[in-house]
């Protein structure tokens, strides 16, 4: 795969886009100029509260204790009922509508019925942690930073998302810090969820299930998880005591070590840990591992690179920093194995970005000795870390940041005295995920060895998950095979996706992967949009009379825009900018294809009319304007700026004021219909203009409305389908209605809600298929959904 460069060095700078205007209480929306912002940003009165239907954990003393109440005093959310490719549970599970269906009309029942499925991509994210059940076989949890929580189905051999109930004003809940599966009770699940540590986001909570994630109870914690923040990929910073398995240690990145013992319900301070903040790195713990069952001893490693390392031999009353330890690094993670050896991989900083350095130890309890033994020597770090439960001598170690040539796999089976790299002696394939290319991958800090199968071995990247079944194949000197193992797992963000009639299923614009053209929505694309394959794409637009025409914009490519006269299949990059060193930004297309509107980033717009090749500036909108075009007439265009309607009628070059008076918020055009215009206006409801936003009407149908879409006319009527993402009748949902808004119903469900949708504001319906309709997601890909 050839990657974007970051510097000189390969592999992609990976960053998580979230919106900044987050929904709460009832649906908000953000402004037409939907701004994204980096992980870390300071993103002001963004607030994270209990999803419906969930009771919060009451703290039962100012600061170290958190009691998530009597189980029957929660209500229990439904996970894991994600759709197989035929539309069963992958799982076997019955899929059931958790909430009522909201509608202006009495509907009947099952009409809002909705199979719910992914556009393929596999994977397309960060993997941040994968982890065995130690006593079922088959039994594996991966963990993602930003896209939620999986189970392996081994007999499938793919994966079922389980969090994907994780609803808007819990959105923060989707990044997965740490998994914890029982070695006693099989049943038991313990995720520790939450994205951010910022103070916009709120606490990080305690999601436990007792079937393996199809259902979960919740405690909030009184401190916030950082799942996509510096650190992510170190761990298991959650664990259950093999020797009294209602015991849970939860190592934190900034408030200290916390325990609970009646299984994850209620949780403690451990005021005796001498860690209470993040550690001289800010990441805090980053790991827990238990001792052997019976000898009360526990590790927990810690982002100082002073002290880093921490032992406790009375089940944690008292701690003490393991003598001898190494300094200068910091561990990521921390194994014991079967002959007692702890076995640890240490880098420089926090990763997955900016380590220079790194090593691998081996610390013998029974001597006290310490022992170097790093496989390689470079301007890298070592991160990923497993050792075989069957043949306590095996260890496998993943380097972290050599961009060049690329990421190694080491494989001891003599305890590190001598490695063997499998990255040349490895056969890969990329047929079940195209675009990730046969590398090793990047940012591999997940690794896990099969506890019942040793040649059975799976790592994570910042693309998905690379597995084998023959691992071990190298140590009788045969060649490893790889594949991707992340079918089922879609861990791609959303910025735009658009649906042209006659052509392309739909083009996606991405964070991250750019974007793929899905001429199937059951089959993986054979790439991303290249020529030039941008890092973020954040807008597209098909010319709505010829459709085979179509525009985008992002950056991280040799252009920062590009246009196609085939649909999609092959691109052209922009000749020439706007403004130097600008990017991103919005773009519209003339309905006939003949004129391109771009207003980038914290600029004004611009048009063109040769592909391009030349720009001039817009008269009479101001920086940021977004404009649409008019899905009819060539010459029209619109933008809703600071609550005003502009409108021009010569091709973009001059706009001037129609209506004032109007709430913010998202502006799109209706295919087919001169000047048919709506606004999703937040909490002010949904507007509609049909005379090309001279006047408006609100509906009285829906509260709020987060973003809008259209498609296919119902059989028997002739206006387009439309597609909300909002609130109607004390509901928020994804709703349908058939007769131009005047009655809607609601066709998701409390098990498929996915986070920030409404912030994210993608949402379109199939022009081709009635019924059909697409939402981008914030982490969990393109949903798109069928009637049932």
């Amino acid at each position: 795969m050839d990657n974007p460069k970051h510097g000189a060095r390969r592999g992609r700078y990976r960053r998580r886009w979230i919106a900044t205007g987050l929904l709460v209480g009832v649906t908000a929306v953000v402004a037409p100029g939907l701004v994204f912002a980096q992980e870390g940003s300071p993103l002001a009165g963004v607030t994270a509260v209990v999803a419906p239907g969930l009771v919060s954990a009451q703290e039962d003393s100012p600061s170290t204790t958190v009691d998530g109440g009597a189980d029957n005093q929660q209500t229990s959310v439904r996970g894991g009922t994600a759709l197989d490719d035929n539309g069963s549970s992958a799982d076997g599970t019955s899929v059931q509508q958790q909430g009522p269906v909201a509608s202006a009309q009495t509907q009947t029942a099952g009409a809002g019925s909705y199979k719910w499925k992914n556009a393929q991509v596999v994977g397309g994210g960060y993997v941040t942690g994968l982890v065995f059940n130690q006593k079922e076989e088959g039994l594996l949890y991966a963990r993602t930073d930003m896209g939620g929580a999986y189970r392996w189905n081994a007999t499938a051999e793919r994966w079922t998302p389980l969090t994907d109930w994780v609803g808007e004003k819990d959105w923060n809940l989707l990044g997965i810090d740490a998994v914890a599966t029982d070695p006693v009770d099989p049943n038991r699940l313990y995720l520790m969820a939450g994205t951010y540590t910022n103070d916009w986001a709120g606490n990080g909570a305690i999601l436990r299930s007792t079937d393996r994630g199809r259902t979960f109870k919740r405690t909030n914690l009184p401190f916030k998880v950082g799942g996509n923040e510096d650190g992510r990929g170190a761990g298991e910073r959650l664990v259950i005591d093999p020797a009294n398995h209602g015991n849970l240690l939860l190592g934190s990145r900034k408030n200290g070590l916390w325990r609970s013992t009646d299984y994850g319900v209620r949780w403690s301070q451990v005021s005796s840990f001498p860690v209470k903040d993040g550690a001289s790195s800010g990441g805090g713990i980053s790991f827990v591992t238990y001792g052997p069952s019976g000898s009360r001893t526990i590790y927990v490693g810690v982002g100082d690179s002073s002290t880093s390392l921490y032992r406790s031999t009375d089940g944690g009353s008292t701690w003490q920093a393991v003598p001898g330890q190494p300094t200068g690094q910091m561990p990521q993670h921390g194994v014991l194995s079967g002959d007692g050896s702890l076995y640890l991989t240490y880098t420089n900083a926090l990763g997955p970005n900016g380590v220079t350095g790194g090593s691998v130890w081996k610390y013998t309890p029974a001597s006290g000795v310490w022992k170097n033994i790093s496989p390689s020597q470079g301007s890298y770090g070592f991160s990923g870390l497993a050792v075989d439960p069957r043949e306590p001598s095996t260890v496998m170690v993943t380097t972290l940041d050599r961009w060049w040539p690329e990421d190694e796999i080491y494989r001891t089976t003599d305890g590190g005295a001598t490695w063997t790299a499998l990255a040349d002696k490895s056969v890969r394939s990329a047929s079940a995920a195209p675009y990730v290319g046969t590398h090793t991958g990047h940012w591999m800090t997940a690794l896990a060895i099969d506890p019942f199968n040793s040649g059975h071995v799976l790592y994570g990247t910042g693309n998905g998950i690379w597995r084998s079944k023959d691992a071990n194949a190298s140590d009788s000197g045969s060649t490893s095979h790889w594949s991707s193992g992340a079918r089922g797992l879609e861990e791609t963000s959303l910025l735009d996706a658009i649906a042209p009639p006659g052509g392309a299923t739909v083009i996606t614009s991405m964070g991250d992967q750019g974007g793929f053209r899905h001429g199937s929505l059951t089959k993986v694309p054979s790439g991303r949009l290249a020529n030039p394959m941008m890092t973020n794409s954040t807008d597209i637009d098909f010319a709505q009379s010829k459709p085979s025409m179509m525009v985008r914009v992002g950056r991280g490519g040799d252009q920062d825009g590009a246009y196609s006269t085939d649909g999609g299949s092959t691109w052209t990059g922009f000749k020439a900018e706007p403004v130097a060193g600008a990017n991103d930004g919005r773009v519209a297309l003339a309905a006939d294809g003949s004129t391109i509107v771009w207003t980038e980033a914290g600029q004004a717009p611009y048009r063109s009319t040769d592909n391009g090749a030349s720009w001039s500036r817009v008269s009479g909108l101001g920086t940021d304007a977004v404009v649409v075009a008019d899905r009819s007439s060539a010459n029209t265009f619109y933008s809703l700026t600071g609550g005003t309607l502009y409108a021009s009628t010569d091709g973009g070059a001059t706009f001037t004021a129609r209506a004032g008076n109007l709430p913010s918020g998202r502006l799109t055009a209706v295919p087919g219909i001169a000047g048919d215009l709506w606004i999703a206006g937040s909490d002010k409801g949904l507007l509609h203009s049909t005379d090309g936003g001279r006047t408006f009407t609100t509906l009285g149908s829906v509260q709020s409305a987060s973003a809008l879409g259209f498609g296919k006319a119902a059989p028997g009527t002739t206006y387009q389908a439309l597609y909300l993402i909002g609130t109607v009748k004390d509901v928020t949902g994804v709703f349908r209605s058939t007769d131009g808004g005047a009655t809607w119903l609601r066709i998701n469900d409390r098990a498929h809600q996915w986070g920030a949708i409404g912030s994210v504001g993608v949402i379109t319906g199939d022009p081709d298929t009635y019924g059909r309709v697409y939402i981008g997601t914030n982490g969990r890909g393109l949903q798109y959904g069928d009637p049932s």
